[in-house]
């Protein structure tokens, strides 16, 4: 592929909701333009896409980088790689169906990063579509911004094609007709409402062109260009195409559509443009490649054999050779411009998020910002002996995928991951078993439950022990109560009946003993122990004894002192539009959660502020996402442990000792 100036390139992101046609969008842009010689049928069985997909295609001598992005919110890490990436989007709407919530979710996402966007209205042969439907419900949301780029010509099982309104606009203001002699009566309304719509949109990009109109001048053909692409870069115009991915139609209009209204890299270009620098938004490892990144040049120029910084690291990167990745594979160049998108392999300590510059003392971009997890579960080996695999797996994996977590639980012995959903874990245990060779099985958590005292006791423990030679000898009295502290341990010895020497022996008795309570072997805390009273023996006495004596003492005092469980509660802030605020707090208070709170967020949209038992929650991303339609998501940190009502305690209990 030959280089690009930054003026010719162009960078989009395509998105939606699953199934709605995106994969098969960068299918039929490859075929258009002559890469690929089929696009797959709807009713061809389609992978779920996980991973950010990068395609460079030409048109027209044009460079598009396009960004492909999953339709499953487990996924939702990779769209924020491909916001790092993007100057624009293009988001699939299925024809055949209300607007759905990935379509919700792409709107809103490009609202929060100002993207200047098509909508391309998907699958408009199909019987079921209702192309004026999507449009109404594009207007309610968006206004007078929704502009109709395109109009349907006769309905789905009659169905000619599209009209360009634009393209027709164009003609008529270079001295043709606008109105096509053959165009059916009420389709020539429509297309004279749209260009009604839209002069009053490209009057509103310019104060000169708002008094032409008022004055009642028509616009020349540069003059709809200009203002359309101006009001289409500032996102005041939202251009809606339709058309066919399956079956190629429409999309030789939206690639020409792409180069004439989205931005290039010189219309955001914010930097100094002499000096190099760019930012990696997205690492994976490849089995040949090793570790691939790919890189968005923000300013300058790269070429190969140089040495670069990291300034997040302060490390140097050398660079051999620069790509781009295209259907065939990557492809070398010869050097890359500011707004390109390329693709380095083989860096040393270069992961996503890390700017990389020619200078030492360049400023670093802004980190992204990923979702945290909305789901907790553990994995362990089928086949024994593979833990260390999943260990190297797994951290290898972190580079690709920053939206995970993953820890040790040394209390739990469990390898504890944190995904956004049933999907995301899924698609984790895949790519454990291809890139790495490790099968799991994916478990539930086991709760860290603990244990602690609610009342007071006093008992005495004494270890005492003849086997010839020296015996063992230790005795202690020990008071134990409830403590704000996770521990406590004072003495109030006197008159020498435990020497010293002996105390430290026996607070660490205690500390090794609290490792297992006396319900049901959990941890203990928040107990203070009082050492006042014992004896001792001058031979058979030694701190193993005093040790020994301790345990014994803490096992009697425990019991003695009306022992309980303790349970993780978790804080929640829970962010759900609101139609679904009453089942959603219903379900909570199912869960013996409390609402704390809830406050206005974001139009429509309500924050609830949370606490409930860890216990109930494992799996909450589930259930959120089945009760709001996916249009719920939380955060979640631990709170505090409280009290495990009896009744459920009683059966924890009995679970843990069988």
């Amino acid at each position: 592929m030959k280089v690009y100036e930054s003026d010719q390139i162009r960078n989009i992101a395509i998105l939606g909701h699953s199934g709605s046609g995106k994969s098969n969008l960068m299918e039929a842009f490859l075929y258009t333009t002559g890469k690929t010689n089929r696009i797959s049928k709807p009713t061809d069985q389609v992978k779920i896409t996980s991973s950010l997909g990068l395609n460079a295609i030409e048109w027209k001598d044009h460079k598009y980088n396009i960004l492909d992005t999953p339709g499953y919110f487990d996924f939702e890490g990779e769209t924020i790689s491909a916001s790092i990436a993007a100057a624009s989007t293009i988001i699939v709407v299925d024809a055949t169906t209300s607007l759905q919530v990935g379509t919700d979710k792409a709107l809103e996402f490009s609202d929060n990063y100002n993207f200047p966007r098509f909508i391309f209205v998907n699958k408009i042969d199909s019987e079921k579509a209702d192309y004026e439907r999507i449009l109404d419900e594009l207007k309610e949301r968006y206004g007078k911004k929704v502009a109709p780029f395109h109009l349907p010509w006769g309905k789905a099982e009659n169905f000619k094609g599209f009209i360009n309104v634009v393209d027709l606009f164009a003609r008529q203001y270079n001295g043709k007709e606008c109105v096509t002699v053959d165009m059916p009566q009420d389709l020539q309304a429509d297309v004279e409402n749209v260009r009604a719509m839209l002069m009053e949109a490209v009057a509103e990009t310019d104060e000169v062109l708002l008094d032409k109109y008022f004055s009642g001048e028509e616009f020349t053909a540069e003059e709809v260009h200009i203002g359309l692409r101006k009001g289409v870069i500032s996102g005041d115009i939202i251009p809606v195409l339709c058309g066919s991915t399956a079956k190629n139609i429409g999309l030789h209009t939206l690639l020409d559509m792409i180069n004439d209204y989205l931005p290039s890299p010189l219309d955001r270009m914010k930097r100094d443009k002499t000096v190099f620098d760019g930012q990696i938004f997205k690492t994976f490892v490849d089995s040949f490649l090793g570790r691939v990144s790919y890189v968005k040049i923000n300013q300058g120029v790269l070429k190969p054999d140089v040495e670069i910084y990291n300034i997040n690291k302060r490390t140097k990167e050398k660079i051999a050779k620069i790509y781009v990745s295209t259907n065939e594979g990557l492809q070398e160049v010869e050097k890359a411009n500011a707004g390109d998108i390329i693709v380095l392999t083989k860096l040393q300590t270069s992961l996503t998020g890390d700017t990389l510059a020619e200078k030492v003392d360049a400023s670093a971009y802004d980190l992204p910002i990923f979702p945290k997890p909305q789901m907790l579960v553990a994995i362990e080996p089928v086949n024994k002996g593979d833990e260390d695999k999943i260990s190297q797996g797994l951290h290898r994996l972190l580079d690709e995928d920053p939206s995970f977590t993953w820890e040790r639980n040394v209390e739990t012995k469990q390898t504890v991951v944190g995904v956004q959903g049933d999907i995301h874990i899924n698609s984790l245990k895949d790519k454990l078993k291809e890139k790495f060779g490790v099968d799991v099985k994916i478990q539930d958590l086991k709760v860290p439950y603990r244990e602690t005292i609610k009342g007071k006791s006093d008992v005495q423990g004494k270890h005492k022990k003849q086997s010839g030679g020296h015996g063992q000898y230790g005795d202690v009295k020990i008071r134990f109560e409830h403590s704000d502290k996770p521990f406590e341990f004072t003495e109030e010895l006197f008159g020498g009946s435990v020497p010293k020497s002996y105390v430290p022996a026996v607070e660490k008795g205690l500390i090794e003993s609290m490792e297992k309570g006396v319900l049901a072997g959990f941890p203990v805390t928040n107990i203070k122990a009082t050492l006042y009273d014992g004896s001792y023996h001058d031979v058979d006495s030694s701190e193993m004894a005093f040790k020994i004596a301790a345990s014994l003492a803490y096992k009697k005092g425990m019991e003695e002192a009306r022992p309980i469980l303790l349970e993780p509660i978790m804080d929640l802030k829970i962010i759900v539009p609101e139609e679904y605020m009453g089942d959603v707090i219903g379900d909570m208070n199912k869960k013996r959660g409390k609402v704390m709170g809830m406050e206005a967020y974001k139009g429509n949209k309500q924050i609830i502020s949370a606490q409930a038992p860890q216990a109930e929650i494992f799996k909450y991303a589930i259930d959120l996402k089945a009760m709001t339609q996916g249009q719920g998501y939380f955060e979640m940190e631990f709170a505090r442990y409280d009290e495990v009502p009896q009744q459920i305690a009683q059966k924890i209990i009995a679970d843990a000792n069988k």
